[in-house]
């Protein structure tokens, strides 16, 4: 029996209402996502998070669930607000939209400064161009061909051309007297034919450097010949709101084809619209980018390429390909050049991936006398410690906590999200833009929490101490509350900073940091234990990726969610897996070193070492207080 849902995505606008029809049985999540409406599942829709969350308007709303409880609170429920995925259509209803965080201009990490920043290295992208005069048959009983005649010209066979350059070969050999001009690509002893176009085209050489990661993608525009980047757009993966974390669009994916297809085409189509933008903004045709180059984690790269990531979520998470791949971006659907050559750098092991690969490449870690650490600090942390000597990576899956999701208050680092919190007396916020706040961030959340953490607000094993407020300050005492049976610490009041309404922070979402600060604390722990390294002999610890550049180190450090270094041997590194897919994209040398590289790092398996539970066990808990 097929049940009517009209879902309201925004109640100003008329034109966002959605009239849907779905089997009895189905939930409303699934049906929205089926109806074409896009609503956010950060847990990837069970129950572990308020994304989803939904208003009944008409037609009762049912009992709420164990999960409706616990996630939304009495208040929420008593209004009509239920979870999407909890809820199941029996009868026709009407249902809105949670209001979403007016969540504007992100805080997204670029590309950084480009090649140059780095020296030393070698600009040979493989790409080379030439002006070639063509002698096209003009006799009917020369036994030839254009094709024939052009391959001649350049020296290659016909083993060397793709199907779209013959496609237009005919107009573009007879459209300009002066000549052609060939684009070609060299790799492994190898060369292929990209394109001929009429006239003199040769200075036009450009290539795309793509970081795809779980939360966030980036795409830089550089210059082939100068290695000069000309232009960097970056937003939030559009495959979010089917799970804000690897394990949930794995279980979104799983041995379902209509869902892979459904999240491929997402990036795809969000990799079209940066190629588009990009193109835009620089001025340069998008025919004339000739080489891309992705990095990503196992899953995205997976998805991207069409592949069922199904196993790798199930033990032993062993990747379905890990080796280094070239297509022609007309099998991926890019809309670059045709046969534009798109490489995908190699994986490491279960779900450190490629971008783990271009940090690698990106820090030099790989030939460091000294031991390194590189921590890639986001909803999939990858953890790389080493020297010339020996490489070790593990991946630490943070989860979307430190992205602000499922935080009762938490927001991406966007317009209004609160980004830096100073605790003395009383609580002090700083916005993104020093707009009205809307909720706080990851790098305002981990600052709260060191904060609280001086202030005694919060003990070492992460307890809100409500029994020890009178002890603290008038108006951070005022602060510390027990509402029911949860222990909250109000960040704002309403009219503080703007806010419009209550922004806290609840017990369980310092245990939410706790979990995923202690992935990435274990992850390095663990990598620590395994390679003999105590914290002494660690020369450097890097902090890369989008998260990883925006916290304070002094309140990382505070939390223990990096190692106790001296705050000297701390730095930040910027968008190392973007600026690595950068590397590879101007030189062939450096695309032929991620495969070394990538075969020289070892794989440490944290969940199957014995030591691990107690590793993470220790590491969820704070530093105690010296």
């Amino acid at each position: 029996m097929a049940v009517a849902l009209t879902i309201i995505v925004d109640p100003n606008d008329p034109a966002s209402r959605r009239s849907l029809t779905a089997a009895a049985g189905t939930t409303i999540l699934k049906a929205a996502h089926a109806g074409g409406v896009d609503i956010t599942a950060t847990c990837g829709g069970r129950g572990r998070c308020t994304s989803c969350r939904v208003k009944f308007l008409t037609g009762a709303p049912p009992p709420p669930t164990i999960m409706d409880a616990l996630q939304l609170g009495d208040d929420l429920v008593r209004e009509g607000y239920r979870l999407s995925c909890q809820c199941v259509l029996h009868e026709p209803v009407i249902v809105q939209l949670a209001p979403p965080l007016e969540e504007r201009a992100f805080q997204i990490l670029g590309a950084g400064p480009g090649v140059h920043a780095l020296g030393r290295v070698t600009l040979d992208s493989g790409v080379a161009k030439q002006v070639v005069k063509v002698n096209l048959p003009r006799e009917e009983h020369h036994q030839t061909s254009d094709l024939e005649q052009l391959l001649a010209a350049v020296g290659l066979t016909a083993d060397d051309v793709g199907p779209a350059v013959v496609q237009g070969l005919p107009q573009a050999l007879r459209d300009d007297p002066a000549g052609v001009t060939v684009t070609t690509f060299a790799a492994g002893g190898r060369q292929r034919i990209l394109a001929v176009e009429r006239g003199d085209t040769a200075g036009m050489k450009f290539g795309l450097a793509i970081d795809v990661g779980t939360t966030s993608v980036v795409t830089t525009l550089i210059e082939l010949e100068s290695g000069e980047q000309l232009a960097s757009v970056s937003s939030l993966n559009p495959q979010a709101v089917f799970g804000g974390d690897l394990m949930s669009r794995i279980a979104f994916a799983q041995f379902n084809p209509g869902n892979l297809r459904k999240l491929h085409t997402r990036i795809i189509g969000l990799l079209n619209q940066h190629i588009e933008q990009i193109c835009r903004e620089s001025g340069v045709l998008a025919k004339w980018i000739y080489k891309v180059v992705i990095v990503g984690n196992t899953c995205m790269h997976h998805i991207l390429l069409g592949i069922d990531p199904s196993h790798v979520g199930l033990a032993p998470y062993a990747p379905v390909m890990r080796h280094a791949v070239i297509l022609a971006a007309r099998d991926l659907f890019l809309k670059v050049a045709p046969e534009a050559r798109v490489c995908l750098l190699p994986l490491v092991a279960g779900f450190v991936g490629a971008d783990a690969v271009g940090v690698a490449l990106a820090t030099r870690i790989y030939e460091s006398a000294e031991i390194r650490v590189a921590v890639d600090i986001g909803t999939n942390g990858e953890v790389i410690l080493g020297s010339r000597d020996h490489l070790w990576a593990c991946s630490a899956p943070a989860g979307p906590a430190l992205e602000g999701a499922q935080i009762r208050h938490g927001m991406r680092g966007a317009l209004g999200a609160i980004d830096r919190v100073r605790v003395d007396d009383d609580v002090h916020v700083h916005t993104i833009g020093e707009t009205d706040a809307l909720g706080i961030c990851g790098s305002g959340i981990i600052d709260l929490i060191a904060g609280l953490l001086d202030a005694r607000v919060i003990d070492w094993t992460g307890l809100i101490q409500v029994e020890a407020r009178d002890a603290l300050p008038p108006k951070l005492a005022a602060r510390v509350v027990m509402r029911g049976e949860e222990r909250q610490v109000i960040v704002l009041r309403p009219g503080e900073a703007g806010a419009r309404q209550e922004i806290v922070l609840t017990q369980d979402d310092v245990r939410q940091v706790q979990l995923a600060k202690g992935a990435i604390a274990s992850g390095v722990a663990m990598l620590q234990h395994v390679a003999g390294v105590p914290a002494e002999r660690v020369a450097e610890l890097m902090l890369a990726g989008g998260f990883g550049n925006y916290l304070s180190i002094e309140s990382a450090l505070r939390i223990g969610l990096i190692p106790p270094l001296a705050r000297a041997r701390i730095r930040y590194v910027g968008n190392a897996a973007s600026l690595g897919a950068q590397l590879c994209l101007v030189s062939e040398a450096e695309r032929a070193r991620a495969d070394s590289v990538a075969r020289r790092i070892e794989h440490v398996s944290l969940a199957a070492h014995p030591d691990f539970e107690q590793i993470f066990v220790d590491c969820m808990n704070f530093p105690r207080p010296a």
